[in-house]
């Protein structure tokens, strides 16, 4: 009897870590996916101004807002100059 209960209970935590895992799993399969998008909207933007002038800045900071926005995701913490 006591060997049937202790079976069941570590079938029942194997079981219970394969979902986390799982679960992590997926949650790490989108941040990456996540972060893959945020870096192509900033290579575009890069490469539609690529002059390093306060206007292009400007115009480079829109676009990477603009397509992050579009992606649904979170906007790019700015680093003030010298830092």
């Amino acid at each position: 009897m006591r060997t049937g209960v202790m079976g069941l209970a570590i079938a029942a935590l194997l079981i219970l870590a394969a979902a986390s895992a799982q679960a992590a799993t997926a949650q790490a399969t989108t941040a990456m996916h996540n972060w893959k998008t945020m870096d192509n909207c900033e290579r575009q933007a890069h490469v539609a101004f690529p002059d390093f002038s306060a206007e292009s800045n400007a115009k480079r900071d829109a676009a990477l807002k603009n397509c992050l926005n579009a992606s649904r995701l979170p906007p790019r913490a700015l680093v003030p100059p010298g830092q």
